[in-house]
């Protein structure tokens, strides 16, 4: 049984997005009636797509996710949250880190809105992976495609190369 009622948000950077961030919509999607996949912009990170790359990518991921939206947020989580009826926030953890993280910014969501906070424990499969760590491993020539969908891993790889040619922003060494 799940509460039909209750909008989950599950936002990130998705940056790319993961098949560990598609594991914890999933099940979000179990637990919640209405799942939100909430696309974040963080001025202070170094991207390796920009906002509209990460949009698309992250709504062709979460297209075979029946009944997921994929949104923009921009601003905070919480007001966003707000405008979208939303009754809880769900991220995924992976390691303590993350909790000591995430338990700061649920107490502040909390305390600003009384949205609560779900943390959901990675999955065995996808626990140890990070999109920092999937950018890193494709920017040394790594095989990512076992933690990312094939559209995701195609876009990836051909960042990456444009990023090495020159013909794209930024620079590998910033992944």
């Amino acid at each position: 049984m799940r509460p039909a009622d209750v909008v989950a948000v599950c936002p990130g950077s998705f940056d790319p997005v993961t098949l560990g961030h598609m594991d914890v919509v999933e099940r979000a999607m179990a637990l919640f009636g209405d799942v939100i996949v909430g696309v974040g912009r963080n001025s202070k990170k170094n991207y390796l797509f920009d906002f509209d790359e990460r949009m698309r990518l992250t709504r062709d991921a979460m297209a075979k996710l029946t009944g997921v939206r994929v949104m923009p947020v921009d601003g905070l989580l919480v007001d966003f949250c707000r405008s979208q009826g939303a009754g809880v926030i769900v991220k995924g953890l992976r390691f303590a880190s993350d909790f000591d993280h995430e338990l700061q910014m649920a107490h502040m969501n909390e305390a600003m809105t009384g949205i609560e906070t779900v943390l959901l424990i990675g999955s065995r499969l996808y626990g140890s992976i990070s999109s920092t760590l999937l950018r890193e491993v494709a920017s040394n020539g790594g095989d990512i495609a076992a933690f990312v969908t094939p559209e995701v891993d195609a876009a990836v790889r051909a960042k990456v190369a444009a990023m090495k040619a020159g013909t794209a922003s930024g620079s590998v060494d910033q992944l």
